[in-house]
């Protein structure tokens, strides 16, 4: 039988993996997958939740690393993914995304000789500084099936010299995934009423990126814009941000109301009715867009385009005054219209029947 490795270790990527896992289990003729992860997210509110929510199969296989620098982390996954592969030999191996988990398992696979096909290819904020802009290049350049979600990653590729049967274009599996689970997100989700939040009087914050929380400056910034904000902030924190925080002895304003990180489905449900969304976040940029939700990212640039070209999108970077103009704004604009700049939402079983083909 035709074993796919998929290797998984943030929590984006869990979401992503659910949609393909999914068209995997249900292909015929069946492939074997073997599930890696890494654990670069260690927190179990930040990954095993995920995987009861989403339907995803236990991980064969959890390796236990985290916490370190990049470097630190690369190099020790590296060590452990190979390990993993010499034992399987998997026909293919599957990466998502961009971060540290990713570029570690399309190095250990080329190594070996084993072809990777990497999900959410061609993606590019061309901003070098970027942990996470090194990691997609270098995947994008070591794999050999590039599966991209939109005409702008898709030329990207092309301008870096790929193209052909080597690069798809099947839309994005994060669509897939908003359209599978926003029903079920309403149907078992009751963050709202936890919280005490009403519908479209709120806004949604997210923060993780090093850029940002590893700059005193920038967070406090940040976090004056949020100052102004005329309606509540409800900010599900990242334990490394709060970490930061607290490292740099920032206090929050009173217009913040901060909540531990929530599963998928609560996170789905704060989303679809949060009258903007404020983030760092690449996927949560798509996400906004997916539910209809005005956006502002907290970054000088995007590796998402066309959302900023559609008017959903805007980027204020941690300039105080842009922030809380941006925010000043929530509700006003009335929801975002859906343009289908991200596929049909078939990106899941597209991925699913190609990949299966060449394994077999």
């Amino acid at each position: 039988m035709p074993t796919i490795a998929t290797i998984v270790g943030a929590r984006p990527q869990f979401i992503k993996a659910a949609v393909v896992s999914r068209a995997f289990r249900e292909h015929r003729p069946a492939v074997r997958e073997v599930l890696v992860h890494t654990g670069q997210h260690y927190d179990a509110n930040m990954s095993d939740i995920f995987f009861a929510e989403l339907d995803i199969p236990r991980p064969d296989y959890h390796l236990g690393i985290g916490g370190g620098t990049h470097g630190q982390n690369t190099g020790r996954m590296i060590e452990a993914i190979e390990g993993v592969l010499l034992r399987q030999r998997p026909d293919w191996v599957l990466v998502y995304g961009d971060t540290d988990s990713t570029l570690a398992g399309a190095l250990a696979a080329v190594k070996l000789h084993i072809p990777v096909a990497h999900v959410e290819a061609g993606l590019r904020s061309f901003n070098r500084r970027m942990p996470e802009e090194i990691n997609r290049v270098l995947t994008d350049h070591a794999a050999d099936l590039l599966f991209t979600p939109t005409d702008t990653a898709t030329r990207n590729l092309t301008h870096e010299g790929m193209a052909g049967e080597k690069v798809q274009q099947v839309g994005d599996v994060m669509y897939d995934a908003a359209l599978y689970y926003g029903e079920r997100a309403e149907q078992r989700s009751r963050i709202l009423d936890t919280l005490g939040l009403v519908a479209n009087r709120y806004i949604l914050v997210t923060l993780h990126r090093a850029e940002n929380t590893d700059d005193p400056e920038r967070m406090r910034n940040i976090l004056a814009g949020f100052a102004e904000s005329p309606q509540p902030i409800v900010w599900p924190l990242h334990p490394r941000t709060r970490k930061r925080l607290a490292d740099f002895g920032l206090t929050l304003p009173d217009t913040v109301q901060v909540i531990d990180p929530v599963g998928y489905l609560d996170m789905v449900m704060l989303e679809k009715h949060a009258a903007l969304i404020a983030t760092d976040s690449g996927g949560v940029q798509k996400e906004a867009y997916f539910h209809r939700v005005p956006c502002l990212t907290l970054r000088e640039e995007t590796e998402w385009v066309e959302l900023v070209e559609a008017g959903a999108n805007r980027l204020v970077g941690t300039a105080p005054a842009a922030i809380g103009e941006g925010l000043a704004q929530a509700g006003a604009t009335g929801r975002n219209p859906t343009a289908g700049l991200y596929g049909m939402g078939d990106a899941g079983v597209r991925i699913g029947e190609i990949l299966s083909a060449l394994a077999a």
